[in-house]
């Protein structure tokens, strides 16, 4: 930073609670290098609020995903990207760091190129454009002045569109120390030695609760028709636990429902298998070394439009940095309770397929980060380098 008296400002902008996960622990990493002489505003949910925030309006306003939801939210979210613009531009901060959510901090990028040039603009969290649509990359090289990546290959991808990139590792690595606590959550929530614990993870987005859990409940209806020793727990974000809540009233196993993340990473721990919503869970449930089926859906119309754009095999990252299925997947048409409780049902009968899970999950975090120098605290020094 420059030797002066000036307290730099960071404005940060998420717009999903995945987001508000790795802005919390970006803005503890400047906090912690700059002995707290930093200023942070923006836009952020509840861990960013504990770190200091004041979000400009609620997470809840932004965190939609599938067309029905979003085309309902466009006038909400439009006004809300005018909103961040409008804030930013008139406090003029040091640096605009946009955390994931492409489809809402990309619209704020452009804007803001075009209408104030001289802020400049880092991106946290590239969007997967290696996945789909390739060119967008193109596209983010117009509004965006920096790039900080989260996966090894992400650099030379970006690159070749002339965007600068620093890769600082994937933040869910540096929560493997939260992952403690499964023999006290265990006896805490009186589930019993002999039961085997299967967590259910059903997304943090309204749409993924509407398209996504429906399928986990009828997989669990079939498990527990076979298995009599089956407890399940569900991990629910704020917004959508009612929701998951009043799907849930009529649960098949014994159910244990926790809300909010103060018991998440103990129930990781706790759990011996998992049925997960993609998503950045599926890369937490793979630091707790927990065997998992994946699933993922959305309505007709989005689904037969993603169908067209995208070109790779695997959806979680943990397949993706390992370049082969670790997981199995039932997307979209595949997304059956069915499908999801006999892939799960073979996983459960099966450790070496358990065995090959954890080891395959274990050398792609490594890839991502784990072991070494914390990715909050690489982007943290990569920020303020770009403040200098």
């Amino acid at each position: 930073m420059n030797n002066t008296d000036k307290v730099p400002h960071v404005m940060m902008v998420v717009g999903e609670p995945s987001g508000d996960a790795l802005g919390s622990e970006l803005m503890a990493a400047l906090k912690a290098k700059t002995g707290g002489r930093i200023k942070i505003t923006g836009v952020g949910g509840p861990l960013m609020e504990a770190e200091g925030i004041s979000s400009l309006f609620p997470l809840s306003d932004t965190a939609v995903m599938g067309l029905r939801e979003v085309v309902p939210a466009v006038p909400r979210i439009l006004r809300r990207v005018r909103e961040v613009c409008d804030e930013a531009i008139r406090v003029k901060p040091d640096l605009v760091i946009l955390i994931d959510s492409p489809d809402f901090t990309d619209r704020i990028g452009k804007r803001l190129k075009k209408k104030a040039p001289e802020l400049t603009i880092v991106k946290y969290v590239a969007a997967q454009v290696w996945a789909s649509r390739p060119w967008r990359a193109k596209t983010m090289g117009q509004f965006v002045d920096h790039l900080m990546a989260l996966l090894p290959f992400e650099p030379q991808f970006f690159e070749q569109y002339g965007l600068t990139t620093t890769f600082v590792g994937h933040p869910v690595v540096e929560r493997a120390s939260q992952i403690k606590g499964g023999e006290a959550f265990r006896e805490r929530h009186n589930i019993r030695a002999g039961e085997t614990l299967l967590g259910v993870l059903p997304g943090s987005r309204s749409s993924e609760v509407r398209f996504v859990f429906p399928h986990l409940k009828q997989a669990v209806t079939e498990l527990a028709k076979t298995r009599d020793n089956l407890h399940t727990v569900i991990p629910a974000v704020h917004h959508v636990a009612d929701r998951i809540r009043a799907q849930a009233e009529d649960w098949p196993t014994p159910l244990t429902f926790i809300e909010g993340s103060s018991e998440k990473f103990e129930a990781f721990d706790a759990m011996d298998f998992a049925l997960a919503t993609s998503g950045t869970v599926t890369t937490e449930l793979a630091l707790a070394g927990v065997p998992t089926v994946v699933a993922y859906n959305v309505g007709k119309l989005t689904g037969l439009i993603a169908r067209f754009f995208i070109n790779i095999d695997d959806i979680t990252l943990i397949s993706i940095v390992q370049g082969k299925r670790i997981f199995p997947e039932f997307i979209l048409g595949n997304c059956t309770g069915h499908n999801i409780a006999a892939a799960m049902a073979e996983l459960m009968d099966d450790p070496e397929e358990q065995a090959r899970q954890k080891k395959e999950m274990a050398e792609a975090l490594v890839k991502m980060g784990l072991g070494q120098e914390s990715p909050s605290v690489r982007a943290a020094d990569t920020v303020l380098e770009l403040l200098a």
